[in-house]
Parts: C-alpha cells; structure tokens; sequence
C-alpha cells in the first residue's frame, strides 16, 4: 500500500502508512505507570476444537490466521529527523512465537487467581521493538484439563495506537469463526518497509502542511465552541469537564492493574430496555450508575453530586480521517444521586440522549484533526503537569471511562475452541483510576473491570454487585 501525503496527493513515498494524531498520543501518553494497552481475556471450550487442544495446534492456527492480518506483523518505525508521528511498517524478523506465551493458574484456578495473572500481565507495557500485541494461552482453568476439552483462557493485549473499540473487536473477529473447523482465510500482503530517509522526507513534508490543515480546523472550532456555550445556557449541553467529585479512585495510578468481571443476562437487559423505552447503553450506564452509588455508599463515600463519565463514541461511519482510532467522546452523567433505579435510568437516558445531540453538534473530526497538531513533547508536558495537579487536589476531567463495544450475537470459536465469554479491558489514566468496559456476546453481556489495587482494592465488590443492580432494574419492570 502506498503511501499519499494528506494535502499533497501526487507525492508517494514509500509504503509505510503514518499513525494519525490521536493514533500517536497512545504512545506519547504512555508511561511506566499509565501503559497504553487494550486487554480482553476469553473463556473457552476447548471440546469444540478439532483434533482436540494442545498449545501447538493453536499456535499453528493462531499462524496461519495471522498470514491474513497485516497488522499484527507492523512494528512501529521513526527517524530522529521525521518531524511528525511515527510510521507502521513490515516486521520483517515477525515471529508468532515471541507474542504468544503459555502459562498454567495455580490450583484451585478459580476467577480470583485468573484475575490476578491477568492484571499482571496488564501491568508490563509492550515491547516496542516488535509488532504491538501479546497473547497469553492460561491452562488449568477451574481445574481443568484443557487437553481433555476443559476450559482454557486467553488474555490479549494490544496496543491503544493501533486500535480503538471498534477496530480491536474487528481484529478479535478476524481470529474468530462461526464455525470451529472454519479454514483460515487467504494471506494478505502487509504495508512494507521504510527506509529513515523515507520516514524523515514524508514527515517533513506531511509536517509543512500542517498550516493548512489548521486554516480548515480552527473554524469549525470556534462555531463548536459558540455552540457549546449557548447550549449550556439552555441547559442543552452535556456535563462539563472538570466538574466530577472527588472519588477515591480519581487520583494518580500506579503501575498496578487489578481486574474483575462479571457476565449478564443480555435478555434481562433488553427486558429493561423496552419497558422503559431507552437504549441498552442507557440500561448499561444505569448499572454502572447503581454499581458505584453501592460501591460508595456502603463505604462512606457517596459524593453529593452525580459522578461524571467520559463515554467513547466510535465515528468510523462519519470519518473520512487516517488512522486506526476513530473515536470521539461525550461526557455523561451518572445520576448517582438518585436513589430510586427506575427514577435514575429516565434521568440517565435523557441527560444522554442531550449528551448525543451535544456530541454530533461538534463534529466527527475535532478531536482527530487537533491531535493531528501536537508534538509529542506537548503531549507529555500536559500529562506531567495534569499528574502534578492530581497531587495538588484538583478536581478530575471526569470520574471514569464507561465503553460498551457491541458484538455478534452467534457462537464463535476462536482457533477452533467456543467462546464462552470475551471480557474487553481498557487503560486507565492518572485522576481517572477506573475503566468498564462491556461487550454484548451472544446473548450475554460481558462486563470487564480495570483499576489498581492502591487505590480500589477490593475491585470484586463492584464485579458482584453487577447482578444486584440488574435485578433491581429488571423488578422495577413490574
């Protein structure tokens, strides 16, 4: 694939392709305490695969699909002259084995242990020298002989420059099948290499024309910013920045990962959804909403005003951008100060669905063309003085990252073996120490939890309580 300079169409250099912007911002922002990966852990049954499971027969199949994923063979490349953002090229030293690892649990091999390798391996950033992702096959789950089609587990990890919600779920379908004994799909040529040379003149030249990027943006942005405010007059805005409370997870991270998870009834869900006439992200915000006013109350901690997400709304069908995140974001309110379920979901799904309105008035493209403008140096200079206010006692952009990426609703069997849950992780970062993420799977809805242990400890509390705040919305039904 080659690659066309944005604003200069007729000149071709190379055929590594440039990480966008707000690709590029996942790797400035990344350090020892906030690394920059997105994780899922799958459950599966191994009993569906054909030929039965051993470790070599799914590193082979795990080979062959990756023939037809070009981006799981890129690695990041730059030169110390490229004035712009990295590039992704050919890893032409590419070998499955050093991103695949084989681990067992320790009896009895329960969720407990599960959770606590997994946020191990959340915790170590990767490698990035080579291509941006990790896999890890865990045998001995729940005591299990996976050679003998028990249970088994995958964690992946991957990194945030290379994919948002939507492209990371689109990579897990292309290793996935509806069929356990589908073939692996045909090889797929990858982007090539690049000389430093070719790194450097393509950036510079793609650098000079940033000027006239910025004529095109700065419009849009002041008719955005006027929007916003007479929005906010008629009370038509979505929740501000910076006006969450102070929770004990709104503090600097460490470089710790603790996880959890819970699976629900995707029917019961839906149940909710239709009496109540929202969308089944405002039934998943409400039970985020009704998770944290427990998980706080019971301890003391329940602030007076209502917690604040930032929710990540994916613009792959209104993006004409380059790059592999197509995301843009609103800030939602959780209504935590209602104490009635049914009360506080109506509140939820009408303070969203003016959070949308706000969010579409502000156009697709904002956040991917400013991002497009900063240094990498801007990026860090910001993290370190908004980690230096966290100290100080200012209040957080928002409480946390609330993520609902849907998915098929057909069994799937990945290299061979059914998946019985696929529990998506995302990153947390200073001041905001929490991140659900939940995924609609065949009929379920799997519910991933990520923190660090300094500062919520005790990260199944809010896991089990999942179950208690659906029951509460399912008998409000009636």
């Amino acid at each position: 694939m080659n690659f066309e300079l944005s604003g200069f169409p007729h000149i071709t250099i190379g055929h590594m392709q440039r990480l966008s912007g707000l690709d590029a911002s996942f790797l400035y922002l990344e350090t020892a305490a906030q690394p920059m990966h997105v994780c899922s852990i799958l459950e599966l049954d191994t009993s569906t695969m054909p030929g039965g499971y051993t470790f070599d027969r799914m590193r082979d199949e795990l080979a062959l699909r990756i023939k037809a994923m070009p981006q799981f063979r890129e690695k990041l490349a730059d030169s110390r002259f490229n004035p712009d953002h990295p590039v992704w090229v050919e890893d032409e030293d590419f070998d499955v084995d050093r991103h695949l690892h084989r681990i067992g649990l320790p009896s009895p091999g329960g969720r407990q242990e599960l959770a606590e390798i997994c946020g191990h391996i959340a915790s170590l950033p990767l490698d990035r020298t080579r291509p941006l992702w990790e896999m890890w096959v865990i045998e001995n789950i729940a005591g299990t002989d996976a050679h003998d089609g028990g249970r088994l587990a995958v964690m992946t990890k991957v990194h945030h420059a290379g994919v948002d919600g939507v492209t990371g779920a689109n990579l897990m379908s292309q290793l996935c099948s509806t069929e356990p004994d589908a073939p692996a799909p045909d090889p797929v040529e990858g982007v090539g290499g690049g000389s430093g040379i070719e790194i450097a003149v393509s950036g510079a030249i793609k650098f000079a024309s940033r000027p006239l990027n910025l004529v095109n943006v700065v419009p849009s942005t002041l008719s955005s910013v006027v929007d916003t405010v007479k929005r906010a007059r008629n009370g038509l805005a979505m929740a501000r920045p910076f006006a969450a409370p102070q929770t004990p997870f709104n503090a600097n991270v460490t470089a710790h990962r603790n996880i959890a998870y819970a699976q629900l009834d995707l029917e019961d869900i839906k149940k909710v959804k239709n009496h109540f006439g929202v969308k089944v992200n405002d039934v998943v915000m409400a039970l985020v909403s009704g998770v944290l006013r427990k998980f706080l109350d019971d301890r003391g901690e329940l602030p007076d005003s209502t917690l604040v997400a930032m929710v990540p709304v994916s613009v792959h069908d209104k993006s004409d951008r380059p790059g592999r995140n197509q995301v843009s974001g609103m800030f939602s309110n959780l209504e935590t100060h209602i104490d009635n379920p049914a009360d506080r979901l109506k509140s939820i799904s009408e303070s969203n669905s003016v959070a949308k309105q706000h969010s579409s008035a502000i156009g697709a493209t904002l956040l991917q063309d400013w991002t497009q403008f900063a240094a990498p140096a801007v990026f860090g200079v910001a993290m370190r003085v908004y980690a230096s206010s966290r100290l100080s006692g200012a209040r957080p952009v928002h409480n946390l990252v609330i993520s609902n990426v849907p998915g098929p609703q057909v069994p799937l069997y990945f290299l061979g073996s059914e998946v019985k849950a696929m529990y998506p992780l995302g990153p947390i970062f200073h001041g905001s120490g929490l991140n659900i993420t939940v995924m609609s799977l065949n009929g379920k809805l799997d519910v991933g939890i990520v923190s660090c242990p300094e500062l919520l400890p005790d990260l199944w509390d809010l896991a089990d309580d999942f179950e208690i705040a659906l029951d509460e919305l399912v008998q409000s039904t009636g």
